[in-house]
């Protein structure tokens, strides 16, 4: 790649048409603005707008005035791609090839958000685990079956090529990117100035309440999902999911990854861990208690999945509501 004389070098930022102005703010934020108070080599900032026929302004209410086109992602040694304006359309044939032709020259590649169908169409997810956006997974997951989508979490870094979820976990993403290639210590600083928490691992998960389809519609997945949720304190495995469904553990794990974008056990977990937030929000019972509703065994199993899934511990989370329920409270009262 490009010689940066002792920089982090090169991120190329790819314009679409009609993108959400959010995803494309961050990456423009994080590495586009100066750090002289930092005395450290910044980065060579560039944004990418399509040209040719893939320019195409109609949606954008908003332009990018920059003398950088598809080409310059190809150069580039990281090309971030942001969220789509629409994720059922086939993205801009150059914006493929140059994220293609950048992976193969060595450039790290990153998506925030729905971004991913961009990564995904151009081949570069197959046999990948990635994130996106929760409400995007079951889409990506069907449409592209050789990924792994995991839609609990915020990010996913697999070396070579990184994907995120949505909005602020985009920011999360290009904090982790400044950390590695600079230090704690400058993302720490950058994440001051956003007056966002410096480190949030990328495990940690999406805020989502692991949503159930409802139960009439036409999927026959439906039935077992609900029930499923509905006994989430048993001890319930692949094997058993797909006896009660009727079809082979094979086929059960090919329909949840259509229906929900994960695995049978991943999605099982979710729920768990939904129904624990459920129980620590709403009651005082202690740990063992509700590790036993939950499914989890006892309170230090629970602890352990839940500090893994949401980022803190069950006493933690518990402390917080009980002082929003409080503070709301207060303020009703006045």
């Amino acid at each position: 790649m490009n010689d940066h004389s002792g920089g982090p070098g090169t991120v190329a930022v790819a314009v679409t048409d009609g993108m959400p102005i959010l995803e494309l703010a961050v990456p423009c934020h994080v590495f586009g603005t100066p750090r002289p108070d930092l005395h450290t080599p910044w980065y060579d900032f560039r944004l990418c707008n399509p040209t040719g026929d893939d320019a195409a302004p109609a949606r954008q209410w908003f332009t990018t005035d920059t003398p950088y086109g598809y080409q310059e992602l190809v150069e580039a040694d990281t090309v971030i791609v942001p969220a789509s304006a629409d994720v059922r359309g086939r993205p801009p044939g150059r914006l493929l090839d140059a994220v293609r032709e950048a992976h193969a020259r060595g450039a790290r590649i990153v998506s925030l958000c729905s971004g991913a169908f961009v990564l995904a169409a151009a081949g570069l997810l197959d046999g990948r685990r990635a994130a996106t956006h929760w409400e995007h997974a079951p889409l990506l997951a069907e449409r592209y079956p050789r990924i792994e989508v995991d839609p609990t979490v915020l990010y996913i870094d697999d070396g070579d090529i990184l994907t995120s979820a949505g909005s602020t976990a985009g920011i999360d993403l290009c904090l982790h990117l400044v950390r590695k290639d600079l230090g704690s210590r400058v993302a720490s600083s950058v994440a001051r100035h956003l007056v966002v928490p410096a480190h949030r691992p990328g495990g940690q998960a999406q805020y989502i309440e692991a949503p159930l389809p409802p139960k009439e519609t036409d999927d026959g997945l439906a039935p077992l999902l609900h029930w499923a949720a509905e006994n989430v304190h048993l001890p319930l495995t692949t094997p058993e999911l797909a006896r009660r469904a009727g079809m082979s553990e094979r086929t059960l794990v090919r329909r949840f990854h259509q229906s929900t974008g994960t695995t049978p056990l991943r999605w099982l977990q979710a729920q768990r861990i939904a129904r624990a937030k459920e129980l620590l929000e709403t009651t005082d019972q202690p740990m063992d208690r509700i590790a036993e509703q939950c499914g989890l065994g006892g309170a230090a199993n629970l602890r352990l999945h839940f500090a893994r899934s949401v980022g803190i511990s069950p006493s933690e989370y518990r402390r917080s509501h009980r002082a929003d329920r409080h503070e709301r409270a207060a303020v009703a009262g006045n």
